[in-house]
């Protein structure tokens, strides 16, 4: 039986080509740790690394005929490891970036979704609470809120001073405040709105 072990790269290649299983085990027995420790290093995933390692042997058996005589076969496996990592990297970079994409568009609806449930939620609850209020502040509040008019439009379709009108403005204004302390911030936003 021959030992492989003390063959050259060249010789091995040649006695690979011919289907020797033996010179085959003796390339990668040769070459499997270094090619490891260099897949490592470059995609710093072990198990990544052993699965190039496998599909870089595999290949070389399956095209053995293929690699040219003169072809230095270190040089050749190692291009291939070295290759097969930087895919592996590029992958997981569009891989990464598509998890990233995903995030800020499920941010986006989840924020949406919480705006316009908030939303909802301001509105029902505010007008739940004009609705309780007593007629001449409900009145001036739907007047200012949904036809958009002035106190002093309110005034002269009411008939009653402009200061009545700010005094039931201000109360309506304070009751809403302390019915909807949850959404306090929003609270102001609304006052500024009816004011």
């Amino acid at each position: 039986m021959k030992d492989f072990a003390v063959y050259c790269d060249k010789d091995l290649m040649l006695e690979i080509k011919a289907g020797n299983k033996l010179a085959f085990d003796a390339l990668y027995r040769r070459y499997i740790k270094k090619l490891y420790k260099f897949a490592c290093s470059i995609t710093k995933s072990s198990e990544e690394a052993e699965n190039i390692i496998q599909n870089v042997f595999l290949n070389l058996w399956i095209n053995r005929n293929k690699i040219e005589k003169e072809a230095s076969v270190k040089c050749y496996i190692f291009k291939i490891v070295y290759n097969s990592s930087i895919s592996f990297l590029r992958e997981k970079i569009k891989e990464y970036q598509f998890v990233e994409y995903l995030k800020t568009i499920q941010d986006k609806q989840e924020d949406e979704i919480i705006s316009r449930i908030d939303y909802e939620e301001l509105d029902k609850e505010l007008n739940k609470i004009i609705d309780e209020l007593p007629d001449r502040q409900k009145e001036v509040i739907l007047l200012r809120k949904i036809d958009g008019l002035k106190y002093s439009e309110i005034s002269e379709r009411m008939n009653i001073s402009r200061n009545t009108i700010e005094n039931h403005m201000s109360r309506a204004l304070k009751t809403i405040r302390l019915k909807l302390g949850n959404y306090y911030p929003l609270v102001i936003i609304l006052s500024y709105l009816i004011t």
